[in-house]
């Protein structure tokens, strides 16, 4: 099957967009597929384009086995509105620019967000007359309503509309959580959506030796070492981080971590600075064949977002790799997320937002080796039978199997 992804992010880019959609792509090829993706330059989230990489209007290259196209882009670091609207919009034009030079298709996906990445797939699939799959990692525009990103009442309409319109064209919808559904139903998604929700690549993530060089170089080697790893974005509430750290800052058995860029990052330093929090290491985003090297000195895994109705229905990706690695994990987000970790056995839910909560339940993890344990224990077999990328990879194909099926048959 020929099978043409159009996404805003792919390698050598590492958030979670981008490992999901290639740790995917690489499974279908290697089953005999034709697979094509057509993303942008790497940029995230810095806005600078990676060596040796140079901006220009179309380039081609091949990375295990899947076509990579990579098409003019405005690169602009993780933040602000307008710069990272602008960026978007310009994949939708290039796409629509260079449609005519794209492969033949079978079938063609796309992901959302960004939504303008997702829309470009109804484009695509009109002109090659291939069924849509669109993916939904995260509801939008409710996600940057939820965090305040946008008020104009007019805008938010004509993006809603939007929303309805692409999830009645899509032939089916891949969502990534269960909670997603029934929002994606009521706007016209109602028979076609399905659930493959994210995983872990275990062929790269598994335990390891705690890396006691690289806990040197940090200089948290003995320590217990609470770690945020991901974006630093106005969704996940970092500020409770710093403060849970503030609260443990003369415990000396006690140091965090947070690696990882975006549009928080910058002020968060400043704060940590500001309050002189000598026991938290912030690094910038690492490369990902470098990140179980990060998880192999990790005592717990932090995993936090906002105290917002929209973020229960949200689950971090970073939660299946700490589980892969055998991380504890200490859980700053409500509903499908904390459910997942309560089946799974391998942490603890806490109120998000809530850093007397988090400093609390440090402490407790670092006087209980044996419950720590048997958290590591759980995850690693919880993800094994159920989180594994390349099996929901695999999922993901039957979908799109059908869908084109579906459409021959209609032909």
């Amino acid at each position: 099957m020929r099978i043409l992804f159009l996404s805003h992010y792919f390698p050598p880019e590492i958030n979670a967009p981008a490992s999901r959609t290639y740790e995917h792509c690489k499974v279908w090829a290697a089953a005999g597929n034709k697979v094509t993706v057509v993303t942008c330059f790497p940029n995230h989230p810095a806005g600078i384009i990676y060596p040796p990489y140079r901006n220009r209007l179309w380039q081609r290259e091949e990375r295990d086995g899947i076509d990579v196209i990579r098409l003019l882009t405005y690169a602009t670091a993780n933040e602000g509105f307008v710069k990272r609207t602008a960026n978007y919009v310009l994949y939708l034009i290039m796409v629509a620019l260079f449609v005519l030079r794209l492969p033949k298709a079978d079938v063609v996906v796309s992901t959302s967000p960004q939504f303008f990445c997702g829309l470009a797939g109804y484009l695509v699939s009109r002109v090659k007359r291939a069924p849509w799959v669109l993916e939904i990692r995260d509801l939008w525009p409710e996600s940057i309503l939820a965090v305040g990103a946008i008020k104009n009442r007019r805008i938010i309409a004509a993006l809603e509309w939007l929303e309805r319109f692409a999830y009645a064209k899509a032939a089916r919808i891949v969502s990534v959580t269960d909670s997603f559904v029934p929002h994606i139903e009521a706007c016209g998604g109602a028979g076609k959506t399905e659930v493959v929700k994210n995983g872990a690549d275990l062929s790269l993530f598994k335990p390891q030796p705690r890396d006691d060089a690289f806990a040197r170089q940090l200089g948290v080697e003995g320590k217990f070492v609470a770690a945020y790893v991901g974006t630093h974005g106005m969704a996940h509430g970092l500020d409770s981080l710093l403060d849970a750290a503030r609260l443990l800052r003369d415990d000396a058995r006690f140091a965090f971590v947070m690696a990882g860029g975006g549009a928080e990052r910058a002020r968060l330093m400043e704060k940590r600075d500001a309050f002189g929090l000598e026991n938290v290491v912030m690094l910038e985003q690492m490369a990902k064949e470098d990140m179980p090297k990060l998880w192999s000195i990790c005592d717990a895994s932090l995993v936090l977002l906002r105290d917002l109705p929209l973020f229960t229905s949200v689950i971090p990706s970073k939660i299946f790799e700490s589980m892969a690695m055998g991380v504890p994990i200490l859980l700053g987000v409500r509903g499908e997320s904390a459910a997942i970790i309560e089946a799974a056995g391998c942490g603890k839910a806490i109120p998000p937002e809530d850093p007397e909560a988090l400093a609390q339940a440090l402490r407790e993890m670092a006087d209980d080796p044996a419950l720590c344990a048997r958290w590591r224990e759980a995850g690693q077999a919880y993800v094994r039978e159920h989180f594994d990328r390349a099996v929901l990879a695999r999922r993901f194909l039957q979908i799109m199997t059908e869908a084109h099926k579906s459409r021959e048959a209609g032909r």
